[in-house]
């Protein structure tokens, strides 16, 4: 047996949950992949994985491989990759979680100078406001507005990012252009809260010191980014947001930008990755690019 590789095949099967997508992504028959784990779990003397029709799930032994194995395929990588200066060297599979308004309005438009560096490199980039378990779930890191207090992850500040308040030209037909803090008493904001039954408290104003909330109306708590965003442009409300993340519906003249002398506090945004161990090579090199690529949006 080719403890390394057959390692590889678990740690893909695990991350996917399944053989056949596992097998689909190393262009191996599914056949294979099943003979190898099993041949893995017997000479473990121990199940990693349970199988059922649907998918497949870790055991708890399995979990507890599967951290262990990645932390030894990381620690060869990175003594693979070690002396390798070159970028066209640079090889793998790059895992990243972000919100997909930030995706979408940030990293996307900026990654293919990231790839066209490094053509090794693959990227799977998953989109999600949810807190995901870093290390649990098998990312290299995460992008998150705001830092995590999760001992077992390194954080990187990437910046601030100016938020702006807009609202839909339909919006503003049906109830008026807010000129003053004053007047945002008769207007209602698109509310945005992680968790089930939290909503923003208001308007927030930053005067450069201090923060004031602002009480307003609003009918609709959302907890994705992208929701939010489509709320605001289905005249819902008044939405406070990085000007990126609404810039094409800016230009398209889909959202307004009003309220402008009274901006909330601006976002910080982080790079978090899991303490446990030194990023492999093509992780360093995300973080670095990306922490330098985004000062061009970011205060």
């Amino acid at each position: 047996m080719d403890k390394i590789h057959t390692m590889k095949v678990f740690v893909r099967v695990a991350e996917m949950q399944s053989f056949t997508r596992a097998a689909d992504s190393l262009g191996l028959p599914k056949g294979s992949l099943s003979r190898q784990i099993q041949a893995l779990e017997n000479s473990l003397g121990s199940r990693l994985l349970h199988r059922t029709t649907r998918r497949v799930q870790l055991t708890q032994d399995g979990q507890i491989y599967l951290e262990r194995c990645r932390e030894v395929l990381s620690t060869l990588e990175d003594m693979d990759s070690m002396f390798r200066h070159d970028p066209a060297t640079l090889s793998g599979r790059l895992r990243v979680d972000m919100p997909a308004s930030l995706a979408s309005g940030y990293l996307i438009p900026l990654l293919p100078e990231f790839l066209q560096h490094y053509p090794g490199i693959e990227m799977e980039l998953s989109c999600s406001d949810r807190q995901i378990d870093v290390a649990r779930e098998g990312f290299d890191c995460v992008v998150r507005a705001g830092i995590s207090d999760d001992p077992g992850l390194v954080a990187r500040q990437l910046g601030h990012l100016p938020l702006i308040n807009c609202a839909s030209p339909d919006y503003l037909l049906r109830f008026g252009t807010p000129k003053s803090l004053q007047d945002l008493s008769q207007h209602a904001m698109v509310y945005y809260g992680q968790q089930p039954g939290v909503q923003s408290a208001g308007f927030e104003y930053f005067d450069g010191k201090t923060t004031t909330l602002i009480k307003t109306g609003g009918v609709i708590t959302v907890n994705s980014t992208e929701t939010y965003r489509s709320a605001c442009l289905a005249g819902l409300g008044i939405i406070q947001v990085p000007r990126g993340i609404v810039q094409s519906a800016l230009k398209e003249k889909k959202l307004v930008e009003i309220l402008s002398p009274f901006p909330a506090c601006p976002m910080q945004l982080w790079l978090l990755w899991p303490r446990r161990h030194h990023p492999v090579r093509r992780v360093q090199v995300f973080i670095e690019w990306l922490s330098q690529a985004l000062k061009r949006y970011t205060a």
